[in-house]
């Protein structure tokens, strides 16, 4: 008997990319983290397409992880940590339909948990939460510069007042969950 992969895929935005690409790479059980593009009418868009907001897409991660080490709804408290899930289409001075908070689900399962989660954050914050739950289209991945992009500067200006805080507070909040 063939024991089958506990391998899954989580995309999820919530701002810029680079912030969620840089937490998640951190998390124990997260195998691969990519940054790209998803949820519009634009085939094969670029960075500079979606930054414009004219392509309905928005800034995102694919997350592959291993369900045996971590999952998917502790991913979903860690992205609902991370980011304002309350601000429409925007995550601090990021404002665009391109920085919205989506969830994109690609199982009635995840579609489940996702609305699950919701529920339960809906306590934590202030005001409603207005994360999108929607399915999964065709992922788009980001241009090479994009990927691990805080890893190879974490020196940049936008790297170092946005990313990086929110790498620490991951890294406080969900000691016990890092790689």
């Amino acid at each position: 008997m063939t024991k089958q992969s506990a391998t899954q895929v989580a995309i999820l935005g919530g701002g810029c990319f680079w912030c969620l690409e840089a937490v998640f790479l951190e998390a124990r059980g997260v195998l691969k983290v990519e940054s790209g593009y998803m949820g519009g009418e634009e085939d094969n868009p670029t960075y500079e397409q979606v930054c414009a907001g004219a392509t309905g897409h928005a800034e995102v991660v694919r997350i592959v992880f291993d369900a045996g080490a971590i999952e998917y709804h502790d991913l979903l408290e860690i992205f609902f940590t991370i980011h304002d899930p309350t601000t429409l289409n925007r995550q601090g001075n990021d404002v665009g339909p391109q920085y919205r908070s989506v969830i994109f689900v690609d199982s009635p399962e995840q579609e489940a948990t996702a609305r699950q989660v919701i529920a339960e954050m809906a306590c934590v914050w202030d005001a409603p939460i207005v994360t999108q739950v929607q399915p999964a289209g065709t992922w788009y991945k980001a241009e090479d510069e994009h990927q691990n992009y805080f890893a190879r500067h974490p020196l940049q200006g936008y790297c170092a007042l946005v990313v990086a805080p929110k790498v620490s507070k991951f890294l406080s909040t969900f000691a016990g969950r890092l790689t």
